[in-house]
């Protein structure tokens, strides 16, 4: 009787140590679920500047399309981060992240509409979006900063390294998009502050350092080079920002590039 009180008690503790485990287990996903959405949310955002800045030269429907593909995945980003119960970020610090963007799609539907009536985008209203898309990804920013500091996220440097590596290159293709578009390129966001392309393309070389860096199984191997590779096609482009060269090829292989590092950062996460 006494061994069998003995196993009950066992078997309980053994439940409740597995209980605690798997919600351990899940707060950790769902914090990590909360950076990569975050992370989502500055990647789009830059694409959308990227493909509105060729758009407002060309006001062709693809474009226009990509557009319309890059805010809605912003905004579902968004919506995941306003619905997260993980408690990393206060009500205040998302919903003030949420009314810039609000700010910013109300500009981005301006500034479209603009280019779809005239044929030509209104300098004023390119600059008003410009700007306010550096305040709200400089937000976006400083809160993933927050958020990654949380003891309740994880810290893997080679994962924090390519997402760095990737907002910094979506960044870098629609300042190039910008530049490509001389009627819109004093207009970019940051144009007076933002580091000049060929600092920014330096610093890519670094975090692409510490991405390599590390025992890579074939597949995380393959994705690496494969990114590698395409960097250093358009790397020169980016260096030598005011040489002229053909600008559709520096956006397919940029978005290639980060294809390839997210790509990179899921098989990093699985390896983990």
């Amino acid at each position: 009787m006494k061994d069998s009180r003995l196993q009950v008690r066992s078997l309980v503790v053994a439940l409740v140590l597995l209980v605690f485990a798997s919600m351990g287990a899940r707060a950790q996903e769902t914090a990590g679920n909360f950076l990569a959405n975050l992370h989502e949310f500055r990647i789009n955002n830059y694409m959308a500047m990227d493909a509105y800045y060729r758009f407002s030269a060309s006001g062709d429907t693809e474009t226009l399309n990509e557009i319309v593909a890059a805010i809605n995945g912003a905004n579902d980003a968004m919506n995941a981060v306003i619905e997260s119960t993980s408690g990393i970020l206060t009500e205040e610090q998302i919903e003030s992240l949420n009314q810039e963007f609000d700010s910013f799609k109300n500009l981005m539907r301006s500034n479209v509409n603009d280019v779809r009536k005239t044929g030509y985008p209104d300098l004023r209203l390119v600059s008003d979006m410009a700007n306010q898309a550096l305040t709200m990804n400089d937000i976006a920013t400083e809160l993933y900063s927050i958020s990654q500091e949380s003891t309740q996220t994880g810290n893997n440097p080679r994962v924090e390294a390519a997402r760095s590596a990737s907002v910094m290159m979506a960044q870098m293709m629609a300042k190039y998009s910008a530049r490509s578009n001389s009627s819109v390129y004093q207009t970019f966001q940051g144009a007076e502050t933002e580091k000049p392309l060929d600092e920014q393309a330096r610093e890519f070389d670094q975090l692409l350092a510490v991405v390599t860096r590390g025992d890579n199984e074939d597949a995380v191997e393959e994705t690496i080079q494969n990114v590698s590779s395409k960097w250093e096609f358009i790397r020169g482009s980016y260096i030598n920002f005011n040489d002229r060269n053909v600008s559709f090829i520096i956006d397919r292989y940029s978005k290639g590039i980060i294809e390839g590092l997210s790509t990179t950062i899921e098989l990093l996460q699985n390896k983990a």
